[in-house]
């Protein structure tokens, strides 16, 4: 049995509903993918590598409700509007029977909108702002990464427990960025009152000016830092921060910094002693899932997993484990197979999409960041589960608007 199909759903339920036969008649189960695959593809090619890994074992070994599953991949170029444009023709003219991908948060909440406005089914891959699952959530959308609140909320944990009082923070000024601070400052707070923020950065997304950044931050002398910037933007902090010696006798705490996506083009400029989330693929156990799916990766492409890796593919294991549970490719028995989706034995453990705002169970590894040979890979990590970091129910549940 194929890494997948061991974390499917079976089957048994779903085909009884229809011949296998009459259904296989029908062609392929189309999935709309909407991604920024030329301004962001160092994060979503290995996310669509993911993917296909996922529908080589599924398609492998006949597909779902008897029929080829298959992703339709669109560029929306990082743009919310395209994105829209492109989620009307694949829903009208490419007969896809649902929506999922986007990498930046304000095309995800965009898309998200318009699937609520549509009736459409919109599975929020890889967008991490807060507000896709709480303030703006809706009935139609599903996320599976953990929210920046979960991941910065980590952060803050390990915060709490050094001398530092003073922070200063930096991050992309657009929803990601906005709620990420929001998150850290909220329960940094919560944790420790004494604290203060001294400091608060917001350079243009991928248009940083590291230089007065790094200078601003230095003028406000915290004793830590906490940074949200990634991608082009993130190495150019590092590297000015670094040169300029920011970094110096200050905890730096980061988010999504140790993902191999971002760390990896540091090479041995990596930032040592950040405290990161991150994805540290090389130091799983053998014969664990999480190995077994990183072994079935390097076999599949010859190249090492990165974090969008990962998400893509439980993206298609979601999918697929969805309409089986379904029975169906109608969007309303979609959306109630997603409420309350348990998929057994993922490589991350079981996944699960909760009843109570769609937001998945999906955790985040945590650590430090060392250079080993010349590459910075994450040291002294752990998987944490996302529950004890959550708001409560009640909480969460006068966020999201009423439905």
């Amino acid at each position: 049995m194929t890494l997948t199909r061991r974390f499917v759903l079976g089957t048994t339920a779903a085909l009884a509903l229809a011949p296998a036969a009459a259904l296989a008649q029908d062609g392929p189960i189309k999935i709309g993918e909407i991604n920024h695959y030329k301004r962001m593809a160092a994060f979503a090619e290995p996310y669509k590598a993911g993917i296909e890994l996922a529908l080589g074992e599924i398609n492998g070994e006949g597909g779902v409700l008897g029929r080829e599953l298959e992703f339709v991949f669109r560029d929306d170029q990082g743009d919310p509007a395209e994105a829209v444009k492109i989620a009307e023709e694949l829903m009208t003219r490419e007969g896809t029977v649902m929506l999922t991908g986007t990498i930046l948060s304000h095309v995800g909440l965009a898309l998200s909108s318009f699937a609520a406005e549509k009736g459409y089914l919109y599975l929020a891959a890889e967008p991490l702002a807060d507000s896709l699952v709480w303030k703006s959530g809706n009935p139609n959308t599903f996320r599976l990464r953990a929210s920046t609140w979960v991941q910065a909320a980590m952060l803050a944990e390990k915060a709490a427990e050094t001398d530092a009082v003073k922070y200063a923070t930096i991050a992309p000024n657009y929803a990601y960025g906005q709620d990420a601070v929001e998150a850290f400052k909220e329960n940094l707070k919560r944790l420790k009152p004494e604290v203060e923020f001294v400091a608060e950065q917001w350079p243009a997304l991928f248009n940083i000016d590291a230089g007065a950044e790094v200078q601003a931050i230095e003028r406000a002398k915290p004793d830590a830092i906490y940074n949200v910037t990634f991608g082009t933007d993130l190495a150019k902090f590092v590297r000015d921060g670094g040169d300029r010696g920011l970094f110096d006798g200050r905890d730096v705490y980061g988010l999504l910094t140790g993902e191999p996506e971002y760390l990896d083009p540091l090479g041995a400029d990596a930032p040592e002693g950040w405290y990161v989330t991150g994805y540290p693929w090389y130091g799983f156990e053998e014969g664990t899932p999480a190995a077994e799916f990183v072994n079935a990766y390097m076999e599949s492409t010859g190249e090492s997993p990165k974090i969008g890796s990962l998400v893509g593919y439980l993206t298609a294991q979601s999918i697929a484990a969805a309409i089986e549970e379904a029975g169906s490719t109608e969007t309303e028995a979609l959306i109630g197979a997603f409420e309350g989706l348990t998929i057994e034995d993922t490589p991350i453990g079981e996944l699960h999409y909760r009843e109570l705002d769609n937001q998945s169970n999906m955790g985040a590894y945590v650590g430090t960041i060392a250079v080993e040979d010349g590459q910075g890979v994450m040291v002294d990590w752990e998987y944490k589960e996302p529950s004890p970091y959550m708001p409560s129910d009640e909480e969460i549940t006068e966020m999201r608007p009423a439905e």
